[in-house]
């Protein structure tokens, strides 16, 4: 005798089983459609529309070959950037990339939820803890983004091609407490043959207390270690310390518990090493740079944070020492291990350099003030940046003086 499934709806077509109930956990692969990029570099999204009803994700599965793709990114969007039906090349606007039309990663309402590099391997949120996302919140579409830096095996005679993305592991049920991340982010250059600071530090200006569980370094090859902390009353408390040479993966906050609040000064450092005969510039290739320190984070009263997301010029330009209220920020009281690698017993100490004029990030930084940088999204200060990275690579290394 056939086996008897309850809860069944029949159809002209078929028989349907009845939805799961709502604390069922269900996974949604979210993966490139066998792609084949022709462009090194090349930045490719991919958007999905969130059902009507709410979903919480609380946890993330990587698909992907780091050797292939640099990164992926996964962004919450009121609207996405292109055609929801298609895949379009989302990363830096003057360049040209074949076969694909250019957009933004979102068109409103930008919000990055997770981020993979090197090998990380699955992210679980706290039992908890979720993303709320769905047609209820203002994260009405997720946008997959992919940056796949060698694309060899896609060219003949391999042919190959990529369905680099991730699983999300969803459910139906809300959690008690709603996650979100903050990106800390800094544009500059760092000179050929020295050791730099490449700094950022924004006060918390909403009234919603967040509580950071995770934290995630990216640099790409000349990052040493990347520091982050919280400044509360003079006194530095440690978020995150990480070596970005390692698996970039959430890792567990340094102090479990800390809490951010209005008022509170969020800092953070890359460390790095040029041993290069060439400046190098924070961009949007493999062979530029990036300083980013990721900090997820729940509160227990929805909302999360509107502003999320600090920036600053970086070096030349900006440190630390900009800060316009440096009695609150404290210098003094920063800790010795800051640009210490973890594991190691000594600093790396910043190369004392002479004063350098660089038109192009004098250009570059007038260019941002107009936009006041601090009330834009994450999404749409990385493309500010890498749109001006085209200007950098033709000109920035013939005005930078010797030694």
């Amino acid at each position: 005798m056939a086996a008897i499934i309850p809860a069944i709806l029949v159809m002209s077509l078929g028989v349907a089983v009845a939805a799961p109930p709502p604390n069922a956990v269900t996974e949604i692969s979210f993966l490139m459609p066998q792609v084949q990029p022709q462009d090194p570099d090349t930045y490719l999204c991919k958007a999905m529309k969130v059902e009507e009803a709410h979903k919480y994700i609380t946890g993330f599965v990587p698909t992907a070959n780091a050797n292939i793709a640099h990164h992926i990114l996964l962004y919450g969007c009121e609207y996405p950037g292109g055609d929801p039906e298609s895949i379009w090349d989302c990363g830096e606007m003057s360049t040209t990339t074949r076969n694909y039309q250019k957009g933004s990663v979102c068109a409103e309402g930008s919000r990055i939820l997770y981020a993979w590099a090197m090998e990380a391997p699955r992210l679980n949120l706290p039992p908890d803890v979720s993303f709320d996302v769905g047609q209820k919140t203002p994260i009405k579409y997720l946008v997959l983004q992919v940056h796949y830096k060698n694309v060899t095996s896609f060219k003949p005679p391999l042919n190959q091609k990529d369905s680099s993305g991730l699983t999300l592991i969803t459910t139906q049920t809300a959690t008690p407490k709603e996650a979100g991340v903050y990106l800390m982010v800094t544009d500059g250059v760092i000179r050929a043959h020295t050791t730099e600071y490449f700094e950022v530090a924004c006060e918390m200006p909403e009234d919603i207390e967040i509580i950071p569980f995770a934290y995630r370094t990216h640099a790409h090859t000349l990052g040493r270690v990347i520091s982050g902390y919280r400044v509360r009353d003079g006194k530095w408390t440690e978020i995150g310390r990480k070596d970005p040479r390692l698996p970039e993966m959430f890792y567990n906050v340094t102090n479990p518990g800390i809490t951010i609040k209005k008022g509170d000064i969020l800092a953070a450092r890359c460390t790095m090493e040029n041993t290069l005969d060439h400046d190098v510039a924070i961009g949007s290739t493999q062979n530029d740079e990036m300083c980013n320190f990721y900090i997820m984070y729940y509160v227990n009263t929805p909302p999360t944070l509107q502003q999320d997301v600090c920036s600053s010029y970086g070096p030349p330009t900006w440190y630390w020492e900009d800060f316009e209220d440096q009695k609150a920020i404290n210098l003094k009281a920063q800790p010795s291990t800051i640009s210490v690698i973890p594991g190691a017993d000594k600093p790396l100490i910043k190369t004392k350099q002479k004063f350098y004029s660089n038109p192009l990030l004098e250009a570059r930084d007038e260019e941002l003030e107009e936009m006041v940088p601090s009330e834009l999204s994450a999404e749409e200060i990385m493309y500010l940046l890498q749109k001006m990275d085209a200007e950098r690579q033709e000109g920035e290394r013939s005005y930078l003086p010797d030694y």
